[in-house]
């Protein structure tokens, strides 16, 4: 028989599959429960699919939304065998099982909780408000597109510097060399205001001209090679293109106000002491940058889907 994998290409070409393979995370709710595959006797329904998604979908392979689906419903029949083998060896007996059903059980229910009573506070007239709040203030912000590469010396980025002067491209040495996410697309940082950069970083960036390379710049990141690409006042992104990163940017804050309020009244002690120290230098970084705010309808497209071309790396954290 073959498996859905197979169907996958035509699906593609003739859009069989339409709206349902659309499934994103935790973005509908499901009015028709409906039962898409059987394995040996149990049902698969959209609804597992579903937190299936949710659960995996940044290990996801690079494909087109509608074709994710069919790969996640091909996911839960593999792992539905593969348990189904299980409990017929008898590993639902073992304490590797147990150690593991505890872990899952406590995820499960910080999703639910998380679905059930945190998700739905953040309503739509709240984006909405938000947005207008931040929109005025981004009206007629400058803000630049740029370029970097994110490195461990001094020396290395002196060394990055002669190797563009010889004529080398900027893009191709970041996705060579830099270390940090925006290497992927070849140190592309988006376009950005200054408060959203640690404050070394759009010092050097909103100094240098269109088409400009910076000298090495150094943040508690590491060092920096800056090229600026554009440079731009403008209005807010619309409305509907930030709406999901809003969204997102709130439920942060409920999120963080939630284990706020559980931390006042909660015993949590960390025995290890390496664990002590990086704690405390963690918490010295995040009071040195409260100050700063991060704005969210500044940001393109492609970031309010989720997308930030490795921006987060050095971006501002948004504040509770």
């Amino acid at each position: 028989m073959p498996r859905i994998q197979d169907y996958v290409k035509f699906a593609l070409l003739t859009g069989f599959l339409g709206a349902a393979m659309a499934l994103s995370a935790g973005a509908q709710e499901i009015k028709d429960d409906k039962v898409v595959a059987i394995v040996n006797g149990h049902e698969i329904k959209i609804s597992e699919v579903q937190m299936a998604t949710d659960d995996i979908i940044g290990q996801l392979p690079d494909l087109p939304p509608k074709l994710r689906y069919p790969f996640v419903v091909e996911f839960l029949v593999e792992r539905h065998l593969l348990a189904q083998l299980a409990v017929k060896e008898g590993v639902a007996d073992t304490d590797e099982y147990k150690r593991r059903l505890a872990l899952y059980q406590a995820k499960a229910l910080r999703d639910a909780y998380f679905f059930q009573k945190i998700r739905p506070q953040v309503t739509d007239e709240e984006i909405k408000a938000a947005y207008d709040a931040e929109s005025a203030k981004v009206a007629q912000t400058e803000r630049v597109r740029a370029r970097h590469i994110l490195l461990g010396s001094e020396k290395e980025a002196i060394d990055i510097l002669a190797r563009l002067k010889a004529g080398e491209k900027f893009a191709d040495l970041a996705k060579k060399y830099s270390l940090d996410g925006s290497k992927d697309y070849g140190g592309d940082l988006g376009y950005f205001t200054a408060p959203e950069m640690v404050a070394e970083f759009s010092k050097a960036a909103f100094s240098l001209k269109v088409g400009e390379t910076s000298q090495p710049v150094k943040t508690d990141f590491g060092w920096h090679v800056i090229k600026i690409e554009d440079r731009k006042t403008g209005a807010a992104q619309p409305f509907d293109q930030v709406k999901a990163a809003i969204r997102n940017v709130l439920l942060r804050k409920k999120v963080q106000e939630t284990m706020d309020q559980l931390r006042k009244t909660a015993k949590v002690e960390v025995l290890d002491e390496d664990l002590k120290k990086y704690a405390e230098e963690v918490e010295k970084k995040r009071r040195a940058l409260s100050e700063q705010k991060n704005g969210v309808v500044a940001q393109p497209a492609a970031e309010a889907e989720g997308d930030t071309g490795g921006k987060g790396d050095l971006q501002i954290p948004e504040q509770q």
